[in-house]
């Protein structure tokens, strides 16, 4: 999810934190376990900060080790330590107990987004990205934010929100119900797919939609049962040349290549002699474009001269980034 939701969402957890008799009792714990649930929800997006060095690097690693299985361990330990050490009055067992459920939380619901996360570290490198929930949903933003003013103006905080969660996990559930229905429906559409790809807008019945059959890519739209397809492509696997040997040494093809499931290439000679060699996201179609890509300029020598991944949006900014 974005910063914005795990924040609602550490504040609601820290009104819950009151069910609990140590934390409701003693001023000093609840303070300290309120800051840890702050900063358990906000712990593994620290990688974020790799965005400073350059996207191939945040692309590679970005919800990667810091939402592992170790992490989840770790970050409460360390945010524990840190607090006893800051308010050695609080009840760190207590502490300890809420930020790994808060650090638990964040990891467990990136894995609804389509971007997910390599949250079965160390035992598998793959991205668990289940496409069910947009990274940031106005439904479940909104039901926070409403919960936490009721809180403010008065309203006991556990059952409040107690509510709030029992409301999600419902709203959760229609979703993954959703997500099922319209997979069935691209099969239908499309009833040699053998892969279907959906990723949640922050529209409730709008989905972005990739299928593959064993010769074609699909590319198209879900409202609801309603799926339009707008482009398709023949699946051609990268050439075994020298050329795509060459690019697929670059850090950037590397991390695309890492990151993305479905894409196709393309490759054409520019008008200085260049090769250029691009790979294509087809997951995140918008206005006609396909925003994620990895590019590459290659000379005779197979020496990669530039080369950029990431989302552009224009063809005008993506020269920008190659000169």
């Amino acid at each position: 999810m974005d910063t914005g939701t795990h924040l609602v969402m550490s504040v609601a957890i820290s009104g819950l934190a009151l069910a609990d008799p140590v934390v409701a009792s003693h001023p000093v714990t609840f303070s300290a376990v309120a800051a840890g649930i702050i900063l358990g929800s906000q712990a593994p997006d620290v990688d974020t900060i790799l965005k400073l060095r350059n996207n191939a690097v945040y692309i590679r690693h970005h919800r990667g080790i810091t939402h592992s299985i170790p992490a989840v361990i770790i970050w409460p330990l360390l945010i524990t330590l840190v607090l006893h050490l800051l308010v050695p009055a609080a009840d760190a067992l207590h502490i300890w107990l809420w930020s790994f459920g808060a650090v638990a939380l964040h990891v467990f619901v990136d894995i609804f987004n389509a971007y997910g996360t390599q949250a079965v570290r160390p035992f598998s490198k793959k991205w668990v990205a289940l496409g069910i929930i947009n990274t940031f949903d106005p439904i479940i933003f909104a039901l926070h934010i409403v919960a936490i003013a009721a809180w403010l103006f008065g309203a006991p905080p556990v059952p409040t929100m107690s509510t709030l969660y029992i409301v999600l996990i419902g709203y959760y559930i229609v979703r993954i119900w959703l997500h099922r229905a319209v997979i069935n429906a691209v099969k239908s559409t499309v009833p040699d797919a053998e892969e279907v790809i959906l990723s949640p807008t922050r529209y409730f019945l709008q989905y972005r939609v990739v299928a593959n059959s064993k010769t074609h890519h699909y590319v198209g739209r879900a409202y609801g049962r309603s799926i339009t397809i707008y482009d398709q492509f023949r699946i051609e696997p990268l050439p075994k040349t020298p050329l795509f040997d060459a690019v697929l040494t670059d850090q950037n093809f590397q991390s695309f290549v890492s990151f993305s499931p479905i894409y196709r290439w393309e490759m054409r000679t520019l008008p200085n002699g260049l090769q250029e060699v691009r790979l294509i996201d087809l997951r995140y179609r918008s206005n006609n474009r396909y925003p994620f890509v990895a590019v590459a300029h290659v000379n005779e020598a197979y020496e990669i001269i530039r080369s950029y991944t990431g989302w552009i949006f224009t063809e005008e900014k993506l020269q920008s980034k190659l000169v």
